[in-house]
């Protein structure tokens, strides 16, 4: 895959979601600081759900509000078996949120995160096609884990976009 050639185009299904428990820290984010960010939220959020025992039901996760711009509203954890409960008097970054249930879009993205852009456009496109229209909230779930998976071209996102 290269700039020319960026591969085929990803494959998009409607989808119809159900409500999931996660664990999140929430911040307000420059562009630049994500990848700083997300390995301090899922750190944090692994050891505060370890403290309380809930098992995780899939892979980490970042959900974003709102469209992106040079800074970006997000929180990033994990989605849970059974709800996370809130510490009380703790000065804790992390707090119970959910991912909402609903139809949404999905499509599995192939390679480097600084094309996840190409795999938005093609679900725009499709919600446009299909005659939807796009939620003010996206995630994504990070399949392949860089520190195992050197090579970008191999990682897998999968992309969640629930419509109106």
């Amino acid at each position: 895959m290269t700039q020319t050639n960026p591969g085929p185009a990803p494959d998009i299904r409607a989808a119809q979601l159900k409500e999931q428990p996660t664990a999140v820290v929430h911040e307000t984010v420059p562009m630049t600081a994500l990848r700083d960010f997300f390995g301090r939220a899922f750190a944090a959020v692994m050891g505060a759900v370890q403290e309380q025992h809930v098992q995780l039901a899939g892979p980490p996760f970042a959900l974003y509000r709102g469209m992106p711009t040079d800074v970006v509203d997000v929180e990033a954890g994990f989605p849970l078996a059974a709800p996370f409960t809130n510490p009380s008097g703790a000065e804790t970054a992390v707090v119970a949120g959910t991912l909402p249930a609903g139809q949404a879009y999905e499509a599995m993205h192939i390679g480097p995160y600084e094309s996840l852009q190409r795999t938005y456009g093609a679900i725009m496109a499709r919600m446009r096609q299909d005659g939807a229209s796009p939620g003010a909230a996206m995630w994504e779930y990070y399949l392949t884990d860089p520190g195992v998976e050197p090579d970008p071209a191999k990682w897998q996102t999968l992309v969640v976009w629930p419509v109106d």
